[in-house]
């Protein structure tokens, strides 16, 4: 029961140890800019996290360098520059259109444009009659009397 007791104190107590970011604001405006920015951003050690939801260290200094920008008077535009600008385009959750990105954005409808034009030619060309010239009439028709011959004899 000793040990039960001590694990209880020591995983309660642990939670303690939890660091929640709680930056102060002059009023609601500027935290909800920090609150968009901050979930706009993508975290650059984390897969697919934004820097509101990643527990990495270097989220903690985004974020702390975010809220650092915002009172200091920066536009999200500023902020959002100096962080692509030190991070590149895996900062950003919608990376700019570039030359690096243009694949990215306009690649899914290339290929869509594409993938709409090889099916039109498909379904295009299985309407269009089959043409035969007299020599293949002559020949399917000695086929298929052979075939005729063939069936009578089993």
């Amino acid at each position: 029961m000793l040990r039960f007791s001590v694990f209880l104190t020591w995983l309660v107590a642990s939670s303690s140890f939890a660091t929640i970011d709680a930056y102060p604001f002059p009023n609601e405006h500027l935290e909800k800019r920090y609150d968009d920015l901050i979930a706009e951003l993508r975290c650059p050690q984390c897969l697919n996290t934004n820097l509101a939801g990643s527990d990495a260290m270097i989220a903690q200094d985004l974020r702390r360098e975010v809220h650092r920008m915002l009172l200091d008077g920066k536009a999200d535009d500023e902020i959002l520059d100096f962080m692509y600008e030190r991070y590149g385009d895996f900062i950003l959750y919608q990376p700019r259109v570039g030359a690096s990105t243009f694949l990215l954005w306009f690649g899914p409808v290339i290929l869509g444009l594409i993938a709409a034009f090889i099916w039109w030619r498909i379904a295009r060309q299985g309407n269009e009659p089959v043409v035969m010239s007299r020599d293949d009439q002559k020949r399917l028709q000695e086929l298929l009397q052979e075939s005729e011959r063939q069936e009578d004899l089993r």
